[in-house]
């Protein structure tokens, strides 16, 4: 039986065997009493990466995001964001739940925002008004199509915060997408943020786990933030050797899927009935659109999963395809021609 070629999501990649080798080779111990060796060693090395003093190892990236905003407000204050960002769109609104804290959005171009638009959303000390504490940015933008925040304008946006008083955090769950595709370290994009986080388990292939990055003395209040989420986990070397074998080999190949994801969008630049939104692919997510015409974009991805090619419906006539590890060019080649003919089938018997 024939794989489908799954582009749901970089989040279905599959340890490899060297992968599954390291983590079975793993040295552990009892993270929660802060001595799982492999732990402490994929948290000084990600903190590094990334030009920090300290990192926390965590289950998911929602819970490293949550942990960044909880170390930055308390409850009645609020932080700053662009509208399609994860943090607001994919965490259940989780700071209002467990923590009282609020979110301003700002609506960017596929999730890019630039410093004018934060001028004036500084709420004034007014025991009407809610403090605004933090802002924060994602890069690459998962619902930006992949887009990598301009470099300048980060600086831009973090200078103003910090010259204001606010914190800034960074959603990173992708940003070694955006280090390979830009060029620009890690480090030299976490240094304009007090918090990081970053994700193992996307495009860098490992089955589990996020973390939390920053000054040394935020991280040791992450650990009890973390444990009453839930997050303290014991013999976590298990899993953290996939990460850190992430790390170690993974890490440059991110090119490849920037190079599958434009094969893709030629493909569908070239078909009536489907149109790139956004035109420009930064990294390996694409979203296209489907002319009502040819039906919905539910009807498109059953039709596409019934020739193997599983994508995701975002939204009545959208479609996100994403490019990971676990799916050759060959592969990509192959669905981007599915694709391409499944659209021209329809546009033929609506015409």
């Amino acid at each position: 039986m024939q794989l489908p070629i799954d582009l749901r999501s970089d989040t279905v990649t599959r340890p490899s065997p060297a992968m599954r080798a390291a983590m079975a080779a793993a040295e552990v111990g009892d993270d929660v009493f802060g001595d799982d060796p492999t732990v402490l060693h994929l948290e000084a090395h990600v903190a590094e990466l990334l030009g920090k003093e300290a990192a926390i190892y965590v289950p998911s990236g929602t819970m490293s995001n949550q942990i960044g905003i909880r170390l930055h407000c308390q409850a009645g204050d609020e932080f700053l964001c662009e509208a399609n960002c994860h943090i607001l769109c994919y965490e259940q609104g989780a700071y209002a739940q467990l923590f009282g804290i609020a979110a301003r959005s700002i609506e960017g171009e596929y999730g890019v925002l630039q410093v004018e638009q934060l001028l004036g959303r500084i709420q004034p000390e007014n025991d009407h008004c809610v403090r605004t504490r933090l802002v924060c940015l994602e890069n690459t933008h998962n619902r930006g199509a992949g887009r990598i925040q301009p470099y300048d304008a980060v600086a831009e946006i973090c200078g103003w915060a910090a010259d204001n008083g606010l914190a800034r955090h960074l959603d990173g769950a992708r940003l070694f997408n955006a280090v390979v595709a830009s060029g620009i370290s890690a480090a030299d994009w976490a240094s304009h943020f007090d918090t990081v986080s970053v994700c193992f388990s996307k495009g860098l292939g490992a089955p589990v786990g996020s973390a939390l990055c920053g000054p040394a003395d935020l991280i040791r209040r992450a650990r009890r933030h973390r444990k009453v989420l839930g997050g303290g986990m014991r013999q976590a070397g298990i899993i953290a050797a996939g990460a850190l074998y992430a790390l170690e080999h993974n890490i440059e190949r991110l090119a490849e899927d920037h190079a599958n994801a434009r094969i893709l969008a030629d493909a569908i630049r070239n078909t009536p009935g489907l149109r790139l939104d956004p035109e420009v692919i930064d990294t390996n997510i694409l979203i296209f659109e489907v002319d009502p015409e040819l039906g919905t974009a539910a009807s498109f991805v059953a039709r596409l999963r019934d020739e193997g090619v599983w994508t995701n419906a975002t939204a009545p006539q959208r479609i996100r395809a994403v490019t990971h590890l676990d799916v050759s060019s060959e592969q990509v080649k192959q669905a981007a021609a599915i694709i391409s003919e499944t659209a021209k089938s329809l546009v033929e018997l609506v015409g």
